[in-house]
């Protein structure tokens, strides 16, 4: 196993988005010692309340800015000592509808932070995705670090995109960086456009859920607690250079997620909404996480019948913020603080 080491100063990109906000809750509470810089456009999945509990400690700091910008980046790279990069357009559909917006930023984007992170020879972690790697057919085995890629989506052709210009400044730079693909995350602060948000947050608010096609789509459920757990590992004994697939071992139907978060609200089945299947939709994804298992001791430890109500206790008693995401309350204070 490799040599643990310690990071000081952190920069993560995209630290008021769903999983850099948890990410960012589980470093400061986990050292004492490390201070974080949050790089963010506050877009609309962006929130600041997220990470209200941090405002006035001395070991975070909240930095408004676009990842495109190298006068933004540049500053904040030279000052950290490693870059954790979340920043991404990340819901499929909505680059269905506009794919250039996530080629700025997931390629762009990218570009830019390796650039800075080559000038001033930064640790880069970048995170990504399992849809990088297509979909899988029934009896397929699970995507794997040598699974070839194979987007089917804007939103995947970005980040596949991003994931090989990352391991390109290794080849070609020796930047020393490390890439994560994960599968679907699910927990707190989760912008209800995503299933387990929009529809736990649809039923505490008597509306009907809407499932794709015949919601046979089966997703591999990754607790977001597990995830960041997970970046830690690869951050303080990871492999330069290397690629960790990250999964929850938790395959499900999407149609057996809604049918479960129904039960555990005491809804029934007429909350459901089938509607057109999008297009490219992919049918399955699955990881295959014994890559990170074997070299450096992490495995999923919340599985969905631990997560599920986890996340609906959650949103229960967090009905604040998600009634203001969704009605864009929070958008419109920050845009009025900070500007568009």
């Amino acid at each position: 196993m490799t040599k643990e080491k310690s990071f000081m100063k952190l920069l993560i990109t995209g630290g008021a988005g769903f999983i850099g906000s948890n990410f960012i809750h589980y470093i400061l509470k986990k050292y004492p010692d490390y201070q974080v810089v949050n790089l963010d456009a506050l877009t609309y999945a962006g929130n600041l309340e997220n990470l209200k509990v941090w405002e006035g400690d001395e070991r975070y700091r909240f930095v408004k800015g676009d990842i495109t910008d190298m006068t933004a980046v540049g500053p904040l790279m030279e000052e950290c000592d490693v870059v954790v990069h979340f920043a991404a357009e990340s819901h499929v559909d909505r680059s269905i509808m506009d794919p250039g917006v996530f080629i700025e930023t997931n390629v762009r984007g990218t570009l830019v932070l390796l650039e800075a992170a080559r000038k001033y020879d930064k640790r880069f972690h970048h995170i990504s995705t399992d849809e990088v790697f297509g979909a899988l057919e029934p009896g397929d085995k699970p995507f794997n670090e040598e699974t070839p890629y194979d987007p089917r989506s804007p939103y995947s052709a970005s980040k596949a995109s991003a994931d090989h210009l990352v391991r390109a400044y290794f080849h070609t730079y020796g930047l020393p960086i490390t890439i994560s693909n994960c599968s679907n995350n699910y927990g707190p602060y989760h912008f209800p456009e995503k299933l387990i948000p929009l529809a736990v947050t649809n039923l505490l608010e008597g509306k009907k859920v809407p499932v794709y096609g015949d919601g046979l789509q089966v997703r591999d459920w990754l607790f977001v607690e597990d995830h960041c757990k997970a970046i830690d590992v690869i951050l303080h004994q990871g492999k330069i250079g290397e690629t960790y697939c990250i999964g929850g071992g938790s395959e499900r139907e999407n149609i057996w997620i809604v049918k479960k978060l129904i039960e555990m609200l005491s809804k029934d089945e007429s909350s459901i909404e089938y509607v057109e299947d999008r297009p490219g939709h992919d049918r399955r994804y699955a990881m295959n996480y014994s890559k990170i298992e074997r070299e450096l001791g992490w495995r999923p430890e919340t599985n969905l019948e631990v997560g599920l109500p986890k996340t609906v206790e959650w949103f229960r008693e967090n009905e604040s913020w998600w009634k203001g995401v969704k009605s864009g309350d929070y958008q419109k204070y920050y845009e009025k603080q900070y500007g568009k």
